[in-house]
């Protein structure tokens, strides 16, 4: 077993929506041998402009080294390493779990309990729709796991630093 220092970070990039920026950021990663976790895009609020977030892991040298790399990108207007501030983050997950007759009523009350919504039904599988951030999400997939997950598909992590008081 390999044991490290490295610690997961959350990094928000606003960019100019234009074509290839994001393959220009994976590259920077790949290029560099960084991994990338989870990566999110959507267009923001001002028409124009996309926020990436992404979460990546490493050390502390390998953060700050990636933040000064995506900061001298073309079209890449801000970097936001939340690592240093408090933030929101939520990811979304559909599940599509076994939902025979006799487990039916238990998928119900879990998907009461998480908050979840049922958003298809089927003969033999209900798939749920499930936001919140990765415990919560951890949670769910752990409990479903023991009725019978066909599928998962997940987002990434979006994340917004918070406001300050």
């Amino acid at each position: 077993m390999i044991v490290t220092n490295d610690k997961r970070y959350t990094i928000g990039i606003l960019v100019q929506n234009v074509p290839g920026v994001l393959a220009r950021i994976v590259g920077l990663f790949s290029g560099r041998g960084y991994n990338i976790e989870t990566v999110t895009a959507a267009e923001t609020n001002e028409h124009g402009f996309t926020r990436i977030t992404l979460v990546t892991t490493g050390d502390e040298r390998v953060l700050t080294q990636i933040v000064k790399q995506l900061n001298k990108l073309i079209n890449v207007i801000k970097v936001f390493d939340f690592s240093e501030t408090e933030f929101v983050d939520r990811e979304m997950a559909l599940i599509k779990v076994h939902a025979e007759q006799q487990t039916r009523a238990e998928v119900l009350r879990i998907v009461d309990i998480f908050r979840a919504k049922v958003v298809d039904v089927s003969p033999h599988y209900y798939t749920l729709e499930v936001t919140g951030n990765e415990g919560k999400l951890a949670a769910i997939v752990e409990l479903l796991d023991q009725i019978g997950i066909a599928e998962i598909a997940r987002t990434g992590k979006a994340a917004l630093a918070r406001s300050k008081k």
